[in-house]
């Protein structure tokens, strides 16, 4: 593969995105009618396609596709060789975008500098068997944030691995599976993951759980329910439910719960790293409605608490919004529920993606 090839694909892809299609959109649609790539030029033009994103506000836009993506490897190179060589205040003109600090009035500097890097990937092993898988696979690193995260390092397509199919691990970011962390089920519990997407913290809950008790999981998207079904068959765990919601007040299920787990919809800025493209799709709009739609999610779900149940609340992003704003609102109308300690974690304290948790107890 030469990288005159990947440079004339990662700008055919460039030269796709619009107001309306974003970077990854738009890749997914170029493999798909380009079936015939093989997964490493695959690989490598996706690498390039967010790169180009990281670093677009530095290139002229009337520039030829192919030599904007050029233009932005290059920078890429720079700067991973020397990361000084951009200005703290060019990545806090130019990484993001103006709106940001209305949100976030204070960007730390290792967070700027963190997202022009390449995102890391996180494993996470079965519960008590992350040395094995580790020593299997090669190319890993420990964390002593999570005791089942392993940070891979290697090229190899883990999905094609024999651990992967013998459901071994499940690729999911070091922020993820510290949410399942903070969740803290015990096994034999009753929790509900309420937006549960593809499933990857339900399983969590669920290992955590050692396949003890029942997790509902529920999503508005029946395909992503198919996906947490097919997950689970893999890893053996059996310990679910999977539910249609559609984040209204009408609930999948009037039981109650010892654990409810929102990990709302959200603005995604902790996935800007990952999602490049992404930082300049996003609104301030977005953000304010989003965070309505939260404290909106909250309010339905509380009820479902047992006296002495926790609900936690989490989102991948850091604006004031979706986090401190959405605490403040909700516990104002909710006495009955006794609010705990919040935590953000940073994606350049973590590598990895940035969250915010919050939780409260149902009083007794």
């Amino acid at each position: 593969m030469s990288e005159k090839t990947m440079l004339i694909h990662a700008g055919r892809v460039v030269a796709q995105v619009s107001p309306v299609t974003r970077g990854d959109i738009a890749l997914r649609h170029y493999f798909e009618a380009n079936e015939w790539l093989q997964p490493p030029l695959r690989r490598a033009i996706s690498r390039a396609v967010f790169v180009y994103f990281r670093w677009v506000q530095w290139i002229a836009p009337k520039a030829p596709p192919f030599e904007r993506v050029q233009h932005a490897l290059e920078l890429q190179r720079r700067f991973d060789a020397n990361p000084a060589s951009v200005k703290i205040e060019a990545l806090a003109a130019r990484a993001v975008p103006d709106w940001l600090r209305e949100e976030m009035p204070e960007l730390p500097p290792g967070w700027l500098l963190q997202l022009q890097r390449d995102p890391a990937l996180w494993l996470r092993a079965r519960p008590g068997a992350a040395d094995a898988l580790a020593a299997r696979l090669g190319d890993c690193e420990r964390t002593d944030r999570s005791p089942d995260a392993l940070r891979y390092t290697g090229r190899t397509d883990l999905f094609l691995t024999p651990e992967f199919k013998a459901g071994e691990f499940e690729i999911q970011d070091l922020a993820s599976q510290l949410v399942g962390l903070a969740c803290a089920p015990e096994p034999g519990a009753t929790w509900w993951d309420a937006c549960a997407g593809e499933g990857g913290k339900t399983l969590h809950l669920c290992d955590l759980m050692r396949n003890k008790g029942v997790v509902w999981g529920s999503d508005r998207h029946t395909g992503r329910l198919e996906t947490l079904k097919r997950r689970a068959k893999r890893a053996q765990l059996f310990n679910y439910r999977a539910a249609v919601w559609d984040g209204s007040a009408k609930l999948p299920t009037k039981a109650k719960f010892d654990g409810i787990l929102v990990d709302a919809p959200c603005s995604g800025v902790g996935t800007w790293q990952r999602n490049p493209h992404a930082r300049w799709t996003t609104t301030l709009a977005d953000v304010r409605e989003l965070g309505a739609r939260q404290v909106s999610l909250l309010g339905h779900v509380a009820g479902s608490l047992k006296p002495g149940g926790r609900l936690v609340y989490a989102v991948c992003t850091l604006t004031r919004a979706e986090t401190s704003t959405v605490v403040e609102d909700f516990s104002a109308a909710h006495p009955e529920l006794e609010p705990q300690a919040s935590q953000t974690l940073w994606p350049h304290e973590l590598n990895a993606n940035g969250m915010f948790i919050a939780a409260w107890t149902r009083k007794k």
